[in-house]
């Protein structure tokens, strides 16, 4: 199994900045999902920049997520862990 999202900080031009549970870093490009189905309501910056962590994965409030496996093999590694964090909710 891969590891888990621990943290999530978005930034202005759609992408998740992640820490893994296995303490690695990783950028997350959202771009290319934005005119898919339920993704399309993340063009709104704004809502966009709710995104939280939720039971290892990235989420936002109308139940949109992205698979964990996806968000750990399909990031850029980062070197740098995000300065603002949001921490995993506890399921």
């Amino acid at each position: 199994m891969n590891p888990r999202v621990e943290s999530v900080t978005t930034t202005d031009d759609y992408k998740l900045k992640l820490v893994f549970s296995n303490g690695e870093a990783g950028v997350f490009d959202c771009a290319q999902l934005l005119d898919f189905g339920v993704f399309r309501e993340l063009k709104d910056l704004n809502y966009f920049r709710r995104a939280r962590v939720e039971y290892g994965t990235v989420t936002w409030p109308h139940e949109q997520d992205i698979c964990p496996d996806t968000l750990y093999l399909d990031s850029e590694p980062h070197s740098q862990a995000p300065t603002r964090e949001l921490s995993a909710t506890s399921p």
